[in-house]
């Protein structure tokens, strides 16, 4: 008989709680967490023998959206839930992110992490709950975890900090400015481990303030799930950390020096070439035995990250002699593809994007259907990262965990300076091919947007450069953050932390840290570095481009956008769509109608925008009296004739109105077919409409002149 433990916390405004022994016993660890009404069940279960010969840790992180959690029925043909959405991917890498670091090194055991979304109360967000349930059924499991962890969101309204904001506030900050930040941190009790966030235009101050609050709020978290596992811990599992201090001296005495050498070449591809030759020469000087130990990995490794830590902390140059705080030398381009509506390479020492702007209409916004509800996007980006990027030959498929990660982050820098789509009815598609890579595409992808955007003519409210920040941290205390990080320094550094903004303030901030966490004092100057290398980034490209250009591409779609009455609608549509069928055929140009009334009149040619816009406004508009408007006679009758002068309106020209002389009949001088310039005079009592030929002057269809209008009346 399994025994039911569950501990509960005041929580912000909700309360939270951790469940463990009642479901899914067999498992590992399981514990069910519970925020509001938003319930997630963590799965973790791990392999208790390591694959012969395995060397790297083989963690999978899933985490599933149910419909039923929110009342809903899939949408689509087949009524389940099938691929990962972009959110599910997104937050499976949030919650593996912070935990990755905290196992045992060494430990290469299989371990999967299973997060389930079984009730959904629409306004807690269940990433961050998943985060905690996960971090709780991995602290209960017995597998060498050193944490626990948890997470917190918080937000950034009317100048105060707020702990898990509604799903309804962090919906759409671009159209709600009370909210300003959307910031999700993970840490353990002494240190921040992951910061994912959007931002508009925070200070380096405001930002740190955001990191911090969270961070505090997250620690009476941990504490639960201490509780928690005080009552419901399996027994650890026993694993002790391989030794591997003879090889490594071994690999040190066969290859350090040819190693270092390798290090100090600043092309990246000869220095992976003289690093591959130094490691083939190591494995030559090293015994049968030595070269069979499945720890030799993990010994090059150490080797290699100490030449490179070792250097930087001691002061000297970094790979390619740069300074810890010099950006590469930057090249920004735009206009470079002809038949694309905006275009942008961007190149970075050797890291390059190749970044293109597709505007359309309102028929290409994404409908997102999420647990919460539909919800439309007129912002897309996508990232691509092809195996010719970094010289290798791989497989091509669709994007993987990287790719939408690397492109949500680049979205999030970006969005917050988009216009308001009411001001640019446009649908906006950025899609960013690396063509090189050698440290933060991602950043690439972000500066690459901003300039192929402006490109394009979407008016930016300013523009936005990315960069990306290392670190370097012994144990004894000693730390070096550096600027615009390269590939290596990634790999064998402690922490990947990202940050885009403007001239004004900070989009996005992304953290990832590979040791225990950094402390606030870290955070601070790494802020601050990264605000000297925006600038300066800012700087460079604001030599190819500073705004939106004026004008669009000949090739991109004009949008007009006018307003009808609601109770209008129904005439432009037709029955059954006929009248907007033939505004379409007619025209060429696409309609889109909302049902507020709002009509969308987009094409690349723009005769047809207004032949569109003029076949709509003479349904829709009303005659105004005293106006003069040109019209067709359409009916000749003895007292008069009937002229369609307004749409589909027609008005009766008396025999009297026609000229200024009587006339036997009106077909004296009029015949059907004829065009004609009319003055409507006003309505009479039954609503019909009374026109004039006479005083207006027939050949210019300017009012008559003044003495002959008076003789005319």
């Amino acid at each position: 008989m399994f025994d039911i433990v569950k501990k509960s916390m005041q929580w912000g405004d909700e309360t939270l709680t951790l469940e463990t022994g009642k479901v899914a016993r067999q498992a590992d660890g399981t514990v069910i967490a519970t925020l509001g009404e938003t319930s997630v069940m963590a799965n973790v279960t791990f392999a208790k023998a390591a694959r012969e010969g395995q060397d790297f840790f083989p963690l999978t992180v899933h985490y599933q959206e149910k419909y039923y959690a929110a009342g809903k029925i899939p949408g689509g043909f087949f009524k389940r839930e099938a691929r990962p959405t972009e959110k599910e991917t997104l937050t499976a890498r949030l919650i593996d992110r912070p935990i990755r670091p905290l196992f045992v090194p060494g430990f290469k055991h299989e371990v999967l992490v299973m997060c389930t979304v079984l009730s959904h109360d629409l306004v807690n967000d269940p990433d961050v709950v998943a985060m905690i349930a996960a971090s709780a059924a991995l602290t209960i499991s017995g597998v060498p975890f050193r944490g626990p962890i948890a997470g917190a969101r918080v937000g950034f309204a009317n100048g105060e900090y707020v702990l898990n904001p509604s799903v309804d506030d962090m919906q759409d900050l671009r159209n709600n400015p009370e909210q300003r930040l959307d910031l999700v941190v993970a840490g353990t009790q002494d240190a921040v481990m992951m910061v994912e966030s959007e931002a508009y235009e925070l200070s380096e101050a405001e930002m740190l303030g955001a990191v911090t609050f969270a961070h505090d709020a997250l620690k009476p978290v941990i504490g639960l799930i201490i509780d928690l596992a005080e009552e419901a811990a399996k027994e650890p599992f026993d694993f002790q950390p391989p030794e591997y201090g003879d090889l490594y001296e071994a690999v040190k005495a066969a290859g350090e020096t040819q190693m270092r050498a390798a290090f100090a070449i600043q092309d990246k591809q000869e220095r992976q070439s003289a690093i591959a030759a130094a490691r083939e020469a190591i494995f030559a000087g090293l015994t049968e035995e030595q070269n069979a130990d499945a720890n030799l990995g993990s010994a090059l490794k150490k080797l290699e990250s100490s030449i490179l830590r070792g250097d930087i902390i001691s002061g000297g140059a970094r790979i390619d002699g740069r300074d810890r705080g010099t950006v590469r030398p930057i090249v920004s381009e735009v206009g470079i593809l002809p038949r694309t509506h905006g275009s942008a390479l961007f190149t970075r020492g050797e890291t390059q994007g190749l970044v293109v702007t597709t505007l359309g209409t309102g028929d290409d916004e994404q409908i997102i259907d999420a647990l919460h509800g539909n919800f439309r996007s007129n912002f897309l980006l996508h990232y691509n990262f092809p195996p010719y990027s970094v010289g290798e030959v791989g497989r091509v498929g669709s994007p993987g965990r990287r790719e939408i990660g690397h492109g949500k982050l680049a979205w999030r820098a970006l969005q917050a300076v988009l216009p308001a789509a009411t001001d640019f009815p446009y649908t906006i598609r950025v899609v960013s091919e690396i063509t090189e890579s050698n440290g933060s595409s991602s950043m690439a992808s972000v500066c690459g947007g901003s300039l192929s955007m402006m490109d394009a003519g979407v008016p930016l409210k300013a523009p936005v450069a990315g960069v990306a920040m290392g670190l370097i941290l012994e144990e004894d205390g000693q730390f070096a953050v550096l600027t615009d990080i390269l590939g290596d320094e990634d790999h064998l550094g402690d922490m990947d932390f990202k940050v885009a903004g403007t001239e004004n303030g900070i989009t996005s901030l992304q953290m990832d840290i590979k040791v225990a966490g950094i402390t606030p004092e870290i955070m601070e100057q790494a802020l601050a570095q990264a605000k000297d290398g925006r600038m300066h980034i800012l700087g460079e490209m604001g030599q190819a481009l500073s705004e939106g250009r004026q004008e669009f591409s000949a090739h991109a779609p004009r949008i007009e956008t006018m307003t009808v009455p609601t109770d209008k609608i129904r005439e432009v549509i037709g029955s059954g769509g006929k009248v907007i069928r033939e505004i379409v055929e007619t025209s060429g140009a696409k309609v889109d109608i909302n049902d507020d009334g709002v009509i969308k009149i987009a094409s690349a040619n723009a005769d047809s925008i207004k032949k569109a816009y003029d076949m709509i406004y003479s349904i829709v508009a009303e005659p105004e009296e005293g106006k003069i408007y040109k019209g067709k006679v359409v009916k000749i009758v003895d007292f008069g004739a009937f002229v369609n002068f307004f749409g589909k309106r027609d008005g009766l020209v008396h025999v009297s109105q026609i000229e200024n002389r009587r006339l036997n009949h009106p077909s004296d001088v009029l015949k059907e077919g004829q065009e004609v310039w009319v003055k409507l005079l006003g309505f009479d009592d039954r609503g019909k409409v009374r026109l004039s030929m006479k005083v207006v002057d027939q050949a210019t269809g300017e009012e008559a002149k003044k003495e002959e209008a008076e003789k005319a009346e």
